[in-house]
């Protein structure tokens, strides 16, 4: 939006001198702000674990380049429907009012505006529409979660041809970048001492440094194994236990028989992990929980058994529309134990509360996996821990074992010695693209009827950086605290964990939401636009004119545009009119 329209808004929305700021900046946002402002880079990527505030330093950046008149609109670039929707109230926080409705096929947006957030589908589809809108303004791309710039070809070259004419762009990931080899449109790539040529950052913030700031929770990772059973294609009954070595294809048929909810080890699973909800909701008791589920069938049994298991029923979230991202921000403001989702809640969507989670889902690249991490991570205050329950599978271990590490996104893959297994292979390839889906491929796997199972605790994972403790495997006398076996010595439970509940059993008065932070555009428009929607109706009942006919008649009466792109002001007098015909005032 120009400056020059500034006089036009709303009083609703009355923009200040100066873009606001939320509040004072964590020190690796500061750094990075001051380092972003001192670049003068039309492009800078910035990694920073999940959790860690990304959007808040994004949102400083454009509050920054808006103050000093360098740029006059902003368009941001989310990965779901839901995320443009957290963007947008997350903007309005500091005084930037984003569009988070809007449509290729209208390509309008009110003037109350400063921007829009759109998703990377949405840009791809009709990039000419964007760029027309790049163009028109001087403008500020921010790019969340850029590695979906590579999904594929026409996603990139859409991204790329809307957005060239960008005065500057900010690419966010919270990630390690993808595992091929598609070029990711405004990174940057430099070519390793190995001659392997890998993106490069211009600031990193990892998730032990996020640790050590205590931004984020240590998480402590359950793993469980079991006894499984199922029958092949060929009708030969399989047996094989969880955890204990064995082939790539038994490991993943033995993983998604435990994933069966007609087995025992997923009940069992989240009975343990409601066990621990319960633990942590004494010292926080808004605490809750979410399973992430391979498919829309499994979703629903597991919400079933967790209904047999609370006696509540759960949030389930199938699908990234409208009735999901509702269902997501009530969850978040409630109290509710448990959320059950596919894949839309695992990546950026802001659920705070959220501290122990069940990793059911046969989906095993780094990628989905550090994001369905980042759900738990995020520190509302210090002294909290999350738990993640998983099952006991090589790669998910080796996954978790190594949360921490930042991983650059290589164009070039290197060269396997002759001693080792290749390090990417036309099977890796083949698993990368069954877990861009719901979940793994029959063809790939197999087919195969699960037959039985059960769960046994193996082991627990994490980092000593973290606790400051050796991981050992403990015995069951703390089983009545965490409500899991084998977790700790009872000396460290109690040194370590009791000590966190304690801190935040005395904190009082958390507040999930800022009941004075200014209201977002795009709501109180929406509730404005459903005031004058009834209004019309209940007119047109009256009168018998059709709808379209009074809408017209007010825009004749009133001026302004079309509704999709009326001002809070326009719309608020289209409301005083149509009630004075109410009773036949003209």
């Amino acid at each position: 939006m120009s400056q020059s329209a500034a006089s036009n808004l709303s009083p609703a929305f009355p923009r200040r001198a100066a873009w606001g700021t939320a509040g004072a900046l964590r020190a690796w946002q500061a750094q990075a702000l001051k380092g972003y402002l001192e670049s003068g880079r039309r492009d800078y990527l910035a990694v920073a674990t999940p959790g860690a505030g990304k959007t808040t330093f994004a949102l400083r950046v454009a509050a920054e380049l808006l103050s000093a008149g360098e740029i006059t609109s902003v368009t941001v670039v989310a990965p779901t429907e839901h995320l443009k929707t957290q963007w947008a109230d997350a903007a309005a926080r500091v005084g930037i009012h984003l569009d988070p409705k809007f449509s290729n096929s209208t390509a309008v947006t009110s003037r109350d505006y400063d921007g829009v957030a759109v998703t990377y589908a949405q840009v791809a589809s009709r990039p000419s529409v964007h760029e027309s809108r790049t163009r028109a303004e001087r403008t500020f791309v921010i790019l969340d979660e850029i590695h979906h710039g590579g999904d594929n070809k026409s996603w990139g070259d859409g991204i790329r041809q809307a957005f060239e004419p960008a005065v500057r762009r900010l690419s966010l990931t919270g990630t390690p970048f993808r595992s091929d080899t598609n070029p990711i449109p405004f990174v940057g790539y430099e070519y390793g001492d190995d001659g392997i040529l890998r993106s490069s950052s211009d600031y990193t913030y990892g998730y032990a440094e996020a640790l050590r700031d205590g931004v984020v929770r240590p998480v402590l990772f359950m793993a469980y194994g079991g006894a499984m059973r199922w029958r092949t294609r060929a009708g030969d009954e399989v047996a094989a236990r969880l955890g204990e070595p064995m082939t790539k294809d038994l490991v993943a048929q033995a993983w998604r028989t435990a994933l069966d909810p007609k087995g025992e080890w997923i009940p069992s699973v989240l009975a343990a992990a409601d066990k621990r909800l319960t633990e942590v909701r004494r010292g926080v008791p808004d605490a809750g929980a979410m399973v992430i589920a391979t498919n829309q069938t499994q979703a629903r049994a597991y919400a079933r058994i967790l209904t047999e298991i609370t006696g509540d029923k759960p949030t389930v979230v199938l699908s990234d529309d409208n009735g999901a991202s509702q269902k997501i921000e009530d969850f978040s403001a409630s109290t509710s134990r448990w959320l059950v989702a596919v894949r839309m809640v695992s990546e950026g969507v802001d659920v705070p509360r959220l501290c122990v989670g069940v990793y059911a889902t046969s989906t095993s690249t780094p990628l989905f996996f550090a994001q369905a991490v980042g759900r738990f991570v995020r520190a509302r205050g210090r002294g909290e821990t999350a738990c993640v329950f998983l099952p006991s599978v090589p790669i998910i271990l080796a996954h978790a074992g190594t949360l921490e590490e930042q991983r650059d996104h290589a164009l070039d893959r290197p060269e396997a010695r002759e001693d080792e297994a290749p390090l990417w292979s036309e099977e890796d390839g083949m698993l990368a693209a069954a877990n861009r889906s719901d979940g793994a491929s029959d063809d790939l796997l197999g087919s195969f009827e699960a037959l039985e199972s059960d769960a046994h605790f193996d082991h627990v994972l994490y980092d000593k950086q973290q606790f400051g403790l050796h991981a050992e495997i403990g015995s069951e006398d703390e089983q009545d605290y965490l409500g899991l076996p084998g977790l700790l010595e009872p000396d460290q439970v109690h040194a370590l964990l009791s000590e966190r509940q304690t801190k935040q059993s005395k904190r009082t008065g958390r507040t999930r939401k800022d009941d004075d932070a200014p209201i977002a555009a795009h709501r109180a428009l929406a509730a404005q636009r459903k005031e004058l929607n009834k209004l019309v109706a209940a007119y047109a009942t009256k009168s018998g004119m059709p709808h379209a006919n009074i809408h017209m008649d007010l825009r004749r009466a009133c001026g302004g545009p079309e509704l999709a792109q009326a001002t809070s002001e326009q719309v608020t007098e289209r409301i005083d009119r149509i009630r004075r015909w109410f009773v036949g005032k003209k």
